[in-house]
């Protein structure tokens, strides 16, 4: 068992693999080590667990996914030997399956929970409600963005008591555009096909509907009909797609109907080199059609000083100031966002970098990792009485800000 004076954060999520829930856990862990306490995560294992204990936290292999409620009640059993087998001083729980056995294990322990709602939870179905409820039922209530955090009080009742507002952040030491070197960056160039002379636009996530793959190609046809941009271009899909994807050959379709695609649209696939990936781009554009509950890419591109364009709801409207740090665009409408690529694809490139500069400022303020895991490590600090956060702080480069992640 570990000493009672070393904080032991166990986060429960469903599995280690790619994803921005993943990603968190990871930077959470590295925080609760940095701080001095132990950072245990059970999942399901998955290719990020050598990053886990890179940073020095321990993985504990456990299958959270299934929303069977024989299965739910199992695993709080198995959560709870694992509370008791290590000293477990507060749990974090990110997704509702495992949500529910942490919730049911910390009940059974006396040991707080702590609870992240990362995203737009549908309620389609009776009993919905009650299932999504578990996330807003911590002893604290992390809202990854402002558009969460409206959403958990008002539909969920959580109040200021219990809910904190901390944005996700980027890695603004990795995606640093001056620490990308052009070696990186044609490699990826030359893997992908893509031209020399030609404006890359760029749409980061995963090949499915919602991520707006298909509108974009129908405002990039758009923009060819009404006469084009006067520039070469070719535009990149980065993200994985799954095996015999629908929606990946309707994409393929979708190309080869528009001859003014043909030849210029890739699909580079899962990359595990994003600031290189960025700083190929001319512009991101991210056209979610669903409201993203943060959009972590979106950040991650201003990180890199890139121009973006998104779909002007979720919380791409805290991220994004329209004119400022890049455009916002009605979501789903293809005119409006050919309009956009169009603007800027003709700014001279002063301008262009005036804007993506303005946008890593925005991030560099407001959207850093070290913020994130400050903020977090101070909400479990709130609820053991312990020092995390200042013991981070002494040891972490972190912006000189005023506030409060009090959600309002």
């Amino acid at each position: 068992m570990e000493s009672p004076h070393r904080p032991v954060i166990l986060q429960v999520l469903p599995a280690l693999d790619a994803g921005g829930i993943e990603q968190g856990t990871i930077e959470m862990a590295d925080a609760i080590v940095r701080a001095g306490g132990t950072a245990l995560v059970a999942s399901a294992p998955g290719r990020l667990v050598p990053r886990l204990h890179h940073v020095g936290a321990r993985h504990l292999p456990l299958d959270l996914r299934s929303k069977n409620p024989l299965t739910i009640l199992a695993n709080a059993r198995r959560l709870a030997r694992v509370i008791a087998d290590h000293g477990v001083t507060l749990v974090h729980a990110r997704s509702r399956a495992p949500g529910w056995s942490a919730a049911l294990a910390c009940r059974r322990s006396g040991v707080p929970l702590v609870t992240t709602w990362h995203g737009v939870y549908r309620e389609n179905v009776p009993g919905k409600h009650r299932y999504n409820a578990v996330m807003a039922s911590g002893r604290r209530v992390i809202a990854i963005s402002a558009f969460i955090a409206r959403r958990l009080a008002h539909d969920y009742g959580v109040g200021p008591d219990r809910l904190r507002l901390i944005p996700r952040g980027a890695d603004t030491a990795w995606f640093d555009p001056d620490s990308v070197r052009g070696p990186r960056m044609q490699a990826l160039a030359e893997q992908w096909g893509l031209p020399d002379d030609a404006a890359i636009i760029m749409l980061p996530g995963r090949i499915t509907p919602w991520k707006g793959q298909a509108l974009l190609l129908d405002a990039l046809a758009r923009m060819e009909a009404a006469g084009g941009c006067g520039r070469a271009w070719a535009c990149v899909f980065v993200g994985p797609a799954r095996a015999r994807d629908r929606h990946g050959q309707a994409l393929l379709r979708a190309v080869a109907a528009h001859p003014a695609l043909h030849g210029r649209v890739h699909f580079a696939g899962h990359c595990a080199d994003m600031p290189a990936a960025f700083a190929l781009a001319d512009i991101v554009v991210v056209p979610s059609l669903h409201p993203e509950p943060f959009g972590r890419v979106v950040v991650e591109a201003q990180a890199m000083a890139r121009p973006v364009i998104v779909a002007a709801h979720g919380a791409a409207m805290e991220t994004v100031t329209d004119g400022e740090t890049g455009l916002t665009v009605p979501p789903g409408d293809a005119h409006a966002l050919a309009v956009a690529i169009h603007h800027l694809l003709s700014m001279s490139p002063q301008d262009s970098a005036a804007l993506g500069q303005a946008a890593r400022a925005n991030v560099l303020a407001h959207y850093t990792t070290a913020a994130m895991q400050h903020a977090t490590l101070a909400v479990y600090d709130e609820v053991l009485g312990s020092a995390l956060a200042r013991h981070f702080a002494a040891g972490a480069d972190l912006p000189d800000t005023t506030g409060s992640n009090h959600a309002e």
